[in-house]
This record gives structure tokens, C-alpha cells and sequence, in this order.
């Protein structure tokens, strides 16, 4: 006959089936189930009905760990610095503003062909007069965002949403060294949440703050404050939207993140960074040594800096609203600090919140 003859290769040399394949087939799938998952509880939320707390497996969580989005997030960060051609920034950026709610118009540079690649536009500045910094509160909100959640902190216990918790040493690591960060010696037998108060008569706070991806991602400083050290733990790059952390207990613990600690006028002060997939780069401006997401580092461990040296005595001070740092994407925000009993926070859980705004004060 004239048909022609159809020379096949063995399967198994065809499609070879790897660990690897396997891996991210399945934690991408099962990452995917899990935002949707994540909109319809907004979707409740929308309508006013209380979503019930419900934690994941160790199971849950170990399969969301296996998918590699710290190779994923580099992959990103480097698409990122690609340099797009000038008549495709507009259709690009402007698909990304109508996406995520972007208010350009308080954007420095309002003209979408000024910025070369995403990493630009995500890192965009404000014009002056867009977030006027609080001058009669003692604390104001280091970024925009969303309030997920704020108060005392009791028990050594941190919620990162209602009902959700995580371990306040778990999250800062074990206590800097008190001559570095001028704070008088506890007794050792006291809780780690007491040692962090130096004071008598204070107590311990936090707040939580989440970037969405529309918000601006450049974080400032809080309030007046001295950052003595810092500390960078390498970690996972999971979501830490409110659903994924309502979801995670100890979400925080497990992400990467750079911890600034420090004190101001009544103690103990901290601000720390959380990274978030798409989001492995955690730039502090005044931090040339810090690299987040690095293949050199491993998980579980963290690296320290201090600033405090023979020739600097007092660390970095910060001036309320004085830049601090970025994200690429937009992350979390979590402040932890020392102050009196009668320290008031002005904010509702859930509430949208603007750099500059009022946290709280005495």
C-alpha cells in the first residue's frame, strides 16, 4: 500500500512523569480551590453573615508549602524589570488599574507611558498632598490597607484575624540583646510578652495592616522611633489575604519577613514586613545589606543586623511618615509596641485605612 509508515516513540520517553510535575500540579490546583474558596467567603462577608473559623490541616497546609512560590515570586520579581514597549504600557497598566481599583490620580506621574515595566508602576510615588500625615496622634498608619486586626496582645498570643492567633515569639524570635536596644534587664523568668516591656504600668499592642495589590505598596514610618536591628527570616511566600489568614494559623510564622525593632518614647517598638506570593522583594531604604528571597538562605533560619555600632550609638532614628521601605506587590503590615494603659486605638476591624491616618494615641 501507499500509506506511510508511523514510527512511535515508548511512552515512558514521550511524558516522563517527575516528582516535580506532580508537586506544583498539585499544589497549583489545590492553591486555586483554595481562592476560590477565599471569594466566596468575601462574597458572605459582603453580606454581613460571620463566616465561622475553620483552620487547616497540618496536611492542608504542608501541600500549600510544596507548591515553590519563592521560585515563583523570582520569576515574577525578574518579569517584573522587563521593559515594555511604549504602546503597550497603557493597555497593561490600565487592565491592572481597572482590576484593582487604582486611584491614579494621586499617583506623582499620572501618565501610564512614564513607567518602563510593572515593577515601576507597582512601586509608583504619591503626590504630596495625597496623604497628609496625622499630627495630632501619637501613631499613624504606615501604609494603606485594610485593618485586619488590632488591641492588646495577652497571653503571648498575636491574632492575625479574629480568632486566629499566632505566637508572638514564634513571630519576633528570640529576644535581641537588651544593651542593644538600651531596654533594662528583665527577670528571666518572666514571659517573652513581659520581658518585651520595659516600662511598669504598660502594655503590649498590635495592629495589623494588609496591602491589597491596587494599594500604594511604599510603607513609612509610624511614629518617632529609633530602629536599633534588624532581623530577616527566610520562609515560605504563601497569600496573606484575610481569607488565606483565616485560614493558616500562624500564617505569619511561616511567611518570609524582616523584622525592625527598636524603641520610642514610652519602649519597646517593632515593625515587621510579611512577604506574600509575587511579593519575595522587602526593600528597607536604609538596609543596603538586606536581601529577601534569596536562594542563600534557607527556611527555618533568620539572620541577624545591627545598627547600633562603636560610631553610631542610637541606631536609625525615623520621623513620623518619613519613608521606610516597600513591597512589590502589596503584603501585610505588622506593628508591635509598648505603651500606656491608656493608649486608645481609633480604628474598626475591617475598616479601609490611608498612610498617614491615625492609628491610635494617648
Amino acid at each position: 500500500t501507499d500509506r506511510k509508515k508511523l514510527h512511535t516513540a515508548p511512552v515512558g520517553q514521550v511524558f516522563r512523569l517527575r516528582p516535580f510535575h506532580v508537586l506544583v500540579a498539585t499544589g497549583g490546583g489545590y492553591a486555586g480551590y483554595r481562592k476560590y474558596e477565599d471569594y466566596k467567603l468575601e462574597q458572605l462577608e459582603k453580606r454581613g453573615i460571620e463566616v465561622p473559623v475553620k483552620l487547616a490541616s497540618e496536611w492542608e497546609v504542608a501541600l500549600y508549602k510544596s507548591v515553590p512560590t519563592r521560585l515563583l515570586s523570582r520569576a515574577w520579581g525578574r518579569l517584573n524589570q522587563v521593559e515594555l514597549p511604549t504602546w503597550l504600557r497603557k493597555p497593561v497598566y490600565s487592565l491592572y488599574i481597572w482590576t484593582f481599583g487604582v486611584n491614579m490620580k494621586e499617583a506623582a506621574v499620572e501618565d501610564l507611558h512614564h513607567y518602563r515595566n510593572l515593577s515601576e508602576f507597582f512601586r509608583r510615588k504619591l503626590k504630596p498632598q495625597a496623604r497628609p500625615v496625622c499630627c495630632l496622634h501619637s501613631v499613624i498608619s504606615p501604609s494603606d490597607g485594610k485593618i485586619l486586626n488590632f488591641g492588646q496582645v495577652k497571653n503571648c498570643e498575636v491574632e492575625q484575624v479574629k480568632g486566629v492567633t499566632y505566637s508572638l515569639e514564634s513571630f519576633l524570635g528570640p529576644r535581641i540583646c537588651t544593651e542593644e536596644l538600651h531596654f533594662s534587664q528583665a527577670p528571666p523568668g518572666n514571659s517573652f510578652q513581659q520581658q518585651l516591656v520595659t516600662k511598669e504600668g504598660n502594655e503590649l499592642y498590635h495592629c495589623v495592616i494588609y496591602l491589597a495589590p491596587g494599594d500604594y505598596h511604599c510603607f513609612h514610618s509610624p511614629t518617632d522611633w529609633r530602629v536599633s536591628h534588624r532581623r530577616h527570616f527566610p520562609g515560605s511566600l504563601m497569600s496573606v489575604n484575610p481569607g488565606v489568614a483565616r485560614w493558616i494559623k500562624e500564617l505569619f510564622c511561616h511567611n518570609e519577613r524582616v523584622v525592625l525593632t527598636g524603641d520610642w518614647k514610652h519602649g519597646f517598638f517593632s515593625l515587621t514586613a510579611v512577604g506574600a506570593t509575587n511579593v519575595g522583594s522587602i526593600r528597607i531604604y536604609f538596609d543596603r545589606d538586606l536581601h529577601t528571597n534569596s536562594p542563600r538562605y534557607s527556611k527555618g533560619s533568620y539572620n541577624d543586623f545591627s545598627f547600633v555600632s562603636n560610631n553610631n550609638k542610637e541606631g536609625i532614628p525615623m520621623r513620623k511618615g518619613e519613608h521606610l521601605g516597600e513591597f512589590n506587590l502589596g503584603s501585610t503590615i505588622v506593628l508591635i509596641f509598648e505603651a500606656p494603659k491608656d493608649f486608645k486605638f481609633h480604628l474598626k476591624a475591617g475598616q479601609k485605612i490611608r498612610f498617614g491616618e491615625a492609628l491610635g494615641s494617648l
